[in-house]
C-alpha cells in the first residue's frame, strides 16, 4: 500500500530532525559559535510539535479512541519539551539547568524522540485509513504551513490543545521572535534543507515545478 502525503511528511520531518540533532550532539557545539547546531535543531522540533498539536491533534481526536491517544501525544510531547528546554538552559548557562549533564539531556531527547516517531507514524496512518486522499492532502498542507509560524520555543507548562492552545501558540510565536532577535539566537528562517522549505517533498505536495539547481542551469 503507497504511503499518504500526511505518512510522507512526517516521516521526512522526523528524519530531518533526527538530521539536526546530529551535529547539536557534538562536543563543538557547545562552543559559542557553533550554537546555532543546537538553536537550528531546537527550533524545528519546537515549531513542529506545536504544528501537531494544533492541526494533527484535532482529527486524531475524532477517531474512537481518540481523547486516549491525544492524551499519550500530550504526555511525550510535554517532557520532549522540558528536555528542550533543559538543552537550551545548559547550552547557554541556566543555573537551574545545571543538574543534569548534556549527556543525559541527549539521552532523554534520544528516547522521547523515539516515543514520539511512533506516536506519529501510528496516528498518520490510521488518520490516512479513515480520510479521503484529498483530505489527507489538505491535512498535510496545514500541517507544514502550521508549522512555519509556529513558536520558535518550547513551552511545556502552557496549554497545548484547544483555542487556548492556538492563542498560547500564536502569542509565544511573537515573543519568541523578538527574544530571538534580542539574543541573536540563529533560526532557520532561510534553512534550505529545511523539510518545508525548497525541498522535494513540498514541490510534489503542493504541485510547483521544481527550482534549477546550479547543475541544471545551463
Amino acid at each position: 500500500m503507497t504511503a499518504s502525503t500526511l505518512e510522507m511528511a512526517l516521516t521526512y520531518e522526523h528524519a530531518r530532525i533526527r538530521e539536526l540533532a546530529e551535529p547539536a550532539q557534538h562536543p563543538e557545539a557547545a562552543h559559542p559559535e557553533r550554537r546555532h547546531r543546537t538553536d537550528w535543531f531546537y527550533a524545528i522540533a519546537a515549531q513542529h510539535l506545536a504544528a501537531a498539536e494544533d492541526v494533527l491533534l484535532p482529527h486524531v481526536r475524532r477517531l474512537p479512541d481518540g481523547a486516549e491517544l491525544v492524551t499519550r501525544y500530550l504526555g511525550n510531547a510535554k517532557e520532549l519539551e522540558r528536555s528542550l528546554r533543559f538543552l537550551k538552559g545548559r547550552q547557554y548557562g541556566d543555573s537551574r539547568m545545571q543538574d543534569l549533564t548534556t549527556l543525559e539531556v541527549w539521552e532523554s531527547i534520544d528516547w522521547l524522540l523515539t516515543q514520539h516517531e511512533d506516536l506519529e507514524t501510528e496516528y498518520s496512518q490510521r488518520l490516512s485509513e479513515q480520510m479521503d486522499d484529498a483530505d489527507v492532502n489538505t491535512l498535510t498542507e496545514e500541517l507544514l504551513e502550521a508549522e512555519e509560524v509556529a513558536p520558535t520555543r518550547a513551552h511545556p507548562y502552557s496549554p497545548h490543545t484547544g483555542m487556548a492552545g492556538k492563542l498560547a501558540h500564536r502569542m509565544w510565536r511573537v515573543a519568541d521572535t523578538a527574544w530571538d532577535s534580542a539574543e541573536g539566537r540563529v533560526v532557520p528562517t532561510k534553512y534550505h534543507v529545511h523539510p518545508k522549505r525548497d525541498s522535494a517533498l513540498s514541490h510534489y505536495l503542493y504541485g510547483t515545478p521544481m527550482p534549477e539547481t546550479e547543475e541544471d542551469a545551463p
